[in-house]
Parts: C-alpha cells; sequence; structure tokens
C-alpha cells in the first residue's frame, strides 16, 4: 500500500528539540533561526531527511515555517492548515501564526521592536526573493540576517540519509517531445537573452527537461538534483551518488555527484541564469563570490511544461478515464456497504485497492483525504491510526485523491454522506457545485489570469456571506506533480491561462468543528468553439472537463439550481456514462447509470 498511516511526528518531542536548537543557537551567537517547511528543491513534497520543519515542531503540513527566538517561537502556517497545526503542535512552546496575512519581516521587525538581533538561516533552503522581502521589512531595525549552517541538521541525530533511487525514462510516447528538442528550444532562449547557462533547481523542471523520472519522493516520480542548461543545449546533471541509471540519457547530458555542484558553479562563465524566486540563496552566493556574473531570471522550463502537448493531453485524457473507473468502482462498492461499519482508513484502503487493480497506477498522487463530519473542515486532514474515525449517521465525508499513471497524474474530490444529512449541509453542498459549475462552463479571453477567474467559483458563496481559505485551483502535472505551477486560480495568481495548462476546479466549504466540502473536477484551457448565436468578435478560451465521476444528486437541491446549471449537471452526468461505459463491469455500469439518471 502506498498510503501509510503512521503518526509521523509527535508533538510532545517539539519543547525539547526546541531547547537543543536555542543551545545551538547560542553557541552561534545568534538571536533567532528560521526553519522551512522547504529543501533545496522548494518543491510540495521532501525527503524524509529534509523534514526539519516537522521534525522539530509536529506538523506536517506541506507548507509553513517556523522562526525560533530565545523566548518565542511561531509556526506560519496558510488557510489550510490553521486547525491541522493546532492539533499536531504543541502549543505552549509554538504559537501559530496567521501566514501570509502576516509575513516574517513585519512579524521579526514588531516581535524583536528595538532590540539588535541576529536571525540565522540557512541559504540553501531559502530564495533570494523571501531573504529579499525579509530584509527589505528589516530597513532601519538592528535586526539582522545571517546566513549560516543548519543548525537542525547539527541536532538531528538520527537524521535519514538523502534518498538514492534509479533514474527512469519518460518515453516519448507519453512525453511527446524528446529531451534534446526540449534543451534545444530551451537553450535558443538563453541564447537570444546573451546567457551563457541557465541554474535549474526544480526537480519537476529537471525531470521534464530530461525526460526522467524517479522515486526519491512520496507521489512525485522526480529524481533530486541540480541541473545546469549551457546555451548549446547540454546539461550537468549534479544528484546523489551511486544511483542507479535505466534512463537512456543522451550524450550531452552528463552526471555528476551532488557534492561537486558549488565547486562546478565556480567555474561556469558568465552571464548565468538563476531564478531568485526557486533557487537557493546560496547559488547566487558562490557566483558572486567568484566574479561571474548573474543575470535573474524565470526557471525557463516552468512555463513551457505547464502547456501540455497534444501527447500529454491525449494522456492526461486516458489516465482521467482509467482513474474514473476506478473512483466509480470504488463508488459503487460504498454505496452497497453498512456505512457505520466502516472507518476513513476502509475509505482510504479500499480507493487505493481499486486504482491498484488498472495494474497502471505508479503511486498515489497525494495522501488521500478522507476526513469525516468533522474530519472533513480539516482541508488537508492526513488519518492515521490514531485519528481514524469511523463513520457516523450525518456524517459528510470529503475524499479527495489522485493516482500517478505513465500517461498522466489525477485529482479528484468527492463530498459523500453516510445515510441522510441535514437541509444546511445540502445548501452549502449546492453552493459548491454551483461554484464548480460555473467556473467549469466560463468563457474568458486571451490574457486572463488565475485572479481574474478565482471569484467565479465562490460567487454562489459569496451571495450566502461563506467563502474557503484556499484557492480554487492549481496546476498538475504530466506523471509529474499534482501541484504545478506558474498557474493557479486564487486571489493573487498573475500568470496568464494559456490552451494546455491543466488546473484544478475546487470550491469548497468547511465550517470548523462540524463539517466539510469540497468538490473537484481537473479542466484543461483550451481554445473556445463560438456558441450559437455569438458573432466571434473575439477570440475566446475555456475549459474542457478531464474528470468524469458523477457527484451525488441525494445532497443537491434542485431548486437552488438555475435551468442552465441543471442542464449542465444532467448533461456532465450522461458524458460519464457515455465515456465510462467500455472501463466498467456490470455492476458498476449500473450504478453508475442510475446514480446519473437525470434531475
Amino acid at each position: 500500500m502506498f498510503q501509510s498511516f503512521d503518526t509521523t511526528a509527535d508533538p510532545s518531542h517539539g519543547p525539547v528539540r526546541l531547547e537543543r536548537l536555542r543551545r545551538a543557537m547560542a553557541m552561534k551567537g545568534l538571536d533567532g533561526f528560521i526553519i522551512p517547511r522547504a529543501d533545496a528543491h522548494q518543491g510540495e513534497y521532501v525527503a524524509a531527511c529534509d523534514a526539519r520543519l516537522r521534525w522539530l515542531t509536529g506538523f506536517t503540513g506541506s507548507a509553513g515555517f517556523c522562526i525560533a527566538l530565545k523566548d518565542h517561537a511561531a509556526i506560519f502556517v496558510d488557510g489550510r492548515y490553521r486547525t491541522q497545526v493546532r492539533a499536531q503542535a504543541d502549543m505552549e512552546a509554538f504559537t501559530p501564526v496567521h501566514w501570509p496575512e502576516t509575513l516574517p519581516g513585519p512579524w521579526l521587525k514588531d516581535t524583536l521592536a528595538g532590540k539588535a538581533a541576529k536571525v540565522g538561516f540557512d541559504p540553501w533552503l531559502h530564495t533570494k526573493s523571501e531573504i529579499e522581502t525579509i530584509e527589505k521589512a528589516l530597513d532601519g531595525t538592528r535586526v539582522a540576517l545571517v546566513p549560516t549552517d543548519n543548525l537542525v541538521d547539527r541536532i538531528w541525530d538520527d537524521r535519514p540519509p538523502a534518498p538514492n533511487g534509479k533514474i527512469i525514462d519518460q518515453p516519448i510516447e507519453f512525453a511527446g517531445m524528446t529531451s534534446a528538442d526540449k534543451r534545444s528550444e530551451l537553450a535558443d532562449g538563453l541564447l537570444s537573452a546573451g546567457q551563457k547557462s541557465c541554474v535549474m533547481t526544480l526537480s519537476d523542471s529537471i525531470a521534464w527537461m530530461l525526460n526522467i523520472r524517479g522515486d526519491d519522493l512520496p507521489c512525485i516520480p522526480v529524481v533530486q538534483g541540480f541541473a545546469i542548461l549551457g546555451d548549446d543545449g547540454s546539461v550537468a546533471f549534479f544528484t546523489t551518488e551511486g544511483r542507479a541509471v535505466e534512463a537512456q540519457l543522451d550524450k550531452d547530458v552528463s552526471l555528476h555527484p551532488v557534492k561537486d555542484f558549488a565547486s562546478h558553479l565556480k567555474t561556469l562563465d558568465g552571464p548565468v541564469r538563476v531564478d531568485k524566486a526557486t533557487a537557493p540563496l546560496a547559488v547566487s552566493q558562490i557566483l558572486d563570490k567568484a566574479g561571474i556574473a548573474v543575470d535573474w531570471g524565470g526557471d525557463p522550463a516552468i512555463l513551457p511544461k505547464a502547456q501540455k502537448n497534444p501527447t500529454e493531453l491525449k494522456g492526461a485524457r486516458e489516465a482521467h478515464l482509467r482513474d474514473a473507473a476506478a473512483v466509480v468502482e470504488f463508488l459503487a462498492w460504498y454505496d452497497t456497504e453498512d456505512k457505520t461499519s466502516l472507518t476513513e482508513i476502509d475509505l482510504v484502503k479500499t480507493l487505493e485497492e481499486k486504482r491498484r487493480a488498472s495494474n497502471a497506477l505508479l503511486d498515489i498522487s497525494f495522501e488521500t483525504i478522507a476526513g469525516a463530519g468533522p474530519n472533513g473542515a480539516i482541508m488537508h486532514y492526513r488519518v492515521t491510526d490514531e485519528t481514524n474515525r469511523p463513520l457516523a449517521p450525518g456524517d459528510l465525508v470529503v475524499l479527495d485523491s489522485g493516482g500517478q499513471y505513465r500517461d498522466g497524474t489525477t485529482d479528484i474530490t468527492r463530498t459523500l454522506r453516510v445515510g441522510d444529512v441535514g437541509e444546511e449541509e445540502k445548501r452549502c453542498y449546492t453552493r459548491v457545485l454551483q461554484g464548480m459549475i460555473a467556473l467549469s462552463r466560463v468563457y474568458f479571453p486571451k490574457g486572463r489570469t488565475g485572479r481574474d477567474l478565482d471569484p467565479i467559483a465562490r460567487y454562489p458563496l459569496f451571495a450566502a456571506h461563506q467563502d474557503f481559505n484556499h484557492g480554487t485551483g492549481h496546476g498538475v502535472g504530466a506523471n509529474l506533480s499534482v501541484h504545478e505551477g506558474p498557474q493557479r486560480f486564487n486571489a493573487i495568481s498573475d500568470v496568464e491561462l494559456l490552451p494546455g495548462m491543466i488546473l484544478s476546479n475546487e470550491p469548497g466549504y468547511y465550517r470548523e468543528g462540524a463539517f466539510g466540502i469540497r468538490l473537484e473536477n481537473l479542466i484543461v484551457v483550451e481554445k473556445a468553439t463560438c456558441p450559437t448565436g455569438g458573432d466571434a468578435e473575439r477570440d475566446m478560451l475555456s475549459f474542457e472537463t478531464l474528470t468524469f465521476v458523477p457527484v451525488d444528486r441525494h445532497l443537491v437541491i434542485p431548486e437552488m439550481l438555475s435551468g442552465e446549471e441543471r442542464a449542465w449537471l444532467n448533461d456532465y452526468h450522461a458524458t460519464c456514462v457515455e465515456k465510462l461505459t467500455p472501463w466498467l463491469d456490470d455492476a458498476a455500469l449500473r450504478w453508475l447509470k442510475s446514480t446519473c439518471a437525470p434531475i
């Protein structure tokens, strides 16, 4: 089984470890130290050896950081994790801070007001943009940021070793473009900018560029390392020594021990392109010290990786039908079970079994969220043997899951019911559904961003004075990260939405201590066909839906739906039956047809 249910951190360790960290700070002459969730590659998942925030605090969320001072320690978490952090960290040792509403620079300025202080940080774990932002907020104070070695690593006696998995191919029949062609296009961009090389540090960008995959991290098939792309299309890839290499790397791609990366940087000709938003600050520090010119510029692979080519889109459609069949098989099973005899873990295990039955599942794309009743209000809830909750009559269950396949990455959320639920829950569910439908149906002109479209999915909730504390959607990779940038639906995303970009469409509603609701389909940006009655005055974009799994009609209040919303839902359900018929056995197909009857 890919998912485990072990408790991965213990809040009781926090105070002891925090005290050891403070002793290490004192030995270095520091008044504070910043502990990020991130590793040197700034990805969503970190290897066990890089889970410093979890080790210190007990908090297991995918984003956040801690600032430890001599007499105070704060954990900064966003809206997804504000309930979770209180359950996982010792609240006497660590104080939760709402982030990004409160940023680290202003917090340090206020907390250390009038004091002279040195706050340490590991320059391999923070980007230049991040440190510059903090330093700007500290202008005019006597608080200084000090780069240093990692103090958590000093006190982490049983720290696991770095991952050392094998390197495998992502074949052309799934990638749709050779690595040589990708590297040639990226190198052309360097030549046009007058740059000799580019330092690449994002694991998924490197995997996409080299058409390789790996198993260094849970849920995302990447090989961790650093790459230097030359203006001739050559790549020097620095990674853990001793790996088995099954990928057919061409002659212009060379492998090197990661320990040689820093020294190799000193030999480069400038100017060297570095992404100040993703590369460790240490990279530019090394180049600056060696007198090598740095050109600040974005990771060149991020945008082409986000715009899936026709082969990748074909694979995504196939992967989503395969995955939808597994989810429908699960839902058909769930519908016949005595639900109050089940637990959250039972749901996770059975759903993974259904996906595994396809014989195509490589991994889950993230740890399945199965939150029943009040656990559903914890947006990124992770069930463990200790928290496992039996399903109870009247519960709503948020079930958010996905799979990694050679041809695509999936992510789907459905909200299940346990028997009859209240009218208030149904009203909230219907509003969430209306938001998902609204974003699915929208037409928009070229040049629009995720920020422009995010409110569309929220409006039905806004009208009821409700909202949710997460973005409406994130980008999704092609057998890569299930949370991929740069495109997103949220209040701050200024990235233009372009054809080929895959995103999630996942509005929700969460009532702490009571219930949660979320619905999620994946959609892809496409050029829109002018509808009947339109005048084709402007080129428009729209979304193709990739996910075909029915929603629970018993949770929908039909009278709340407009005629257009009802027509969309009935058409969506009819399409689910049409597309999944070849994939299902007779029993599951009978269940699907019954479930998809028109409203």
